[in-house]
């Protein structure tokens, strides 16, 4: 089920940005300039293009809340933290003495022993 909202999704945002790229400029970017709509308003009339992207942009969303949705039903009731937590509760039994990153301290001021890593 999710796939199939997924490939949905990729395409609708397909189609939306080749809609956009379609659409004629109105001259002026971010809205400015350009007009001449109608006689009174300086509101163009909705052409198929801009009605097809509100379609797009609605079904885009939508798909967008579905998968949230998914997603949101799917990690129910686990976290981040169970899921770090659980491996070192199976590996206490064999864990060295030592504490975790003794090996890593730089050597000792007179210990001239060659420093060898260890395959444990």
């Amino acid at each position: 089920m999710e796939n199939v909202v997924l490939i949905i999704h990729l395409l609708l945002a397909l189609g939306l940005i080749a809609v956009v790229l379609l659409q004629r400029s109105e001259g002026g970017g971010l809205g400015m300039g350009g007009g001449g709509g109608g006689a009174m308003s300086g509101r163009a009339a909705a052409t198929a293009m801009s009605k097809l992207t509100w379609i797009l942009a609605v079904a885009f969303i939508g798909t967008s809340i579905t998968l949230t949705i998914l997603a949101a039903q799917k990690s129910a009731g686990s976290s981040v933290a169970d899921r770090l937590s659980a491996p070192a509760a199976e590996g206490a039994a064999d864990a060295p003495d030592a504490p975790l990153g003794s090996d890593l301290l730089p050597p000792v001021q007179g210990d001239n022993a060659p420093l060898v890593p260890s395959a444990d």
